[in-house]
């Protein structure tokens, strides 16, 4: 009987010990990932002369309609800005979200923010919020002090009910060039 007792030990003991809990990653192992590039704050005085830059329209969809128009598919948007110049910055101006009769919604920025090269931001609207309604836009202006390749500007809308989902990009177009313009942007 006390072979039983032994054999029962050792078979806790060996359980136990190949049960480990998960290992915290120590503080000096850098974040594969980061959750957002660091963003400068800028300030563009008379000093600052601009190169290129653009005011882009995105439009968004705050919803769709489906069932012939019976019901309303909220949809979260998430507004994409990348810069896709290799060596030089970019400084976004401002970013602002209008509803489908436009009127401004929000304004997303109180400075301009530069995002580095290669660098990306983004801009969220909860799924909830329908105050943009079935045509709602950003309006995104950036300048640069050299001439670059232009960023990409586009939204992500994306939906989830049940077990339906549906999701899609809308590519930002630039409505207004600024190029060579030796004026500053102070408003």
């Amino acid at each position: 009987m006390k072979l039983y007792r032994y054999i029962y030990l050792a078979i806790a003991v060996v359980f136990l010990a190949s049960c480990q809990s998960p290992e915290i990653p120590s503080k000096s192992q850098p974040d594969a990932i980061p959750a957002t590039p660091s963003q400068k704050i800028v300030t563009l005085d008379k000093n600052f002369k601009i190169a290129s830059g653009q005011t882009v329209y995105v439009p968004v969809y705050s919803h769709i309609y489906h069932h012939n128009r019976q019901e309303i598919f909220e949809l979260a948007v998430t507004l994409s800005i990348r810069n896709t110049d290799l060596t030089n910055p970019i400084v976004i101006t401002s970013v602002r979200y209008y509803n489908s009769e436009g009127k401004l919604v929000k304004e997303y920025l109180d400075r301009p923010i530069q995002l580095d090269a290669l660098a990306s931001t983004d801009f969220f609207i909860n799924r909830n919020d329908t105050t943009g309604g079935l045509g709602a836009n950003f309006i995104v202006e950036w300048v640069a002090q050299t001439e670059i390749s232009e960023p990409i500007v586009e939204a992500v809308m994306i939906g989830t009910d049940f077990q339906q989902g549906i999701s899609f990009i809308s590519p930002g177009r630039a409505i207004k060039n600024r190029n060579n313009d030796k004026r500053s942007p102070l408003k």
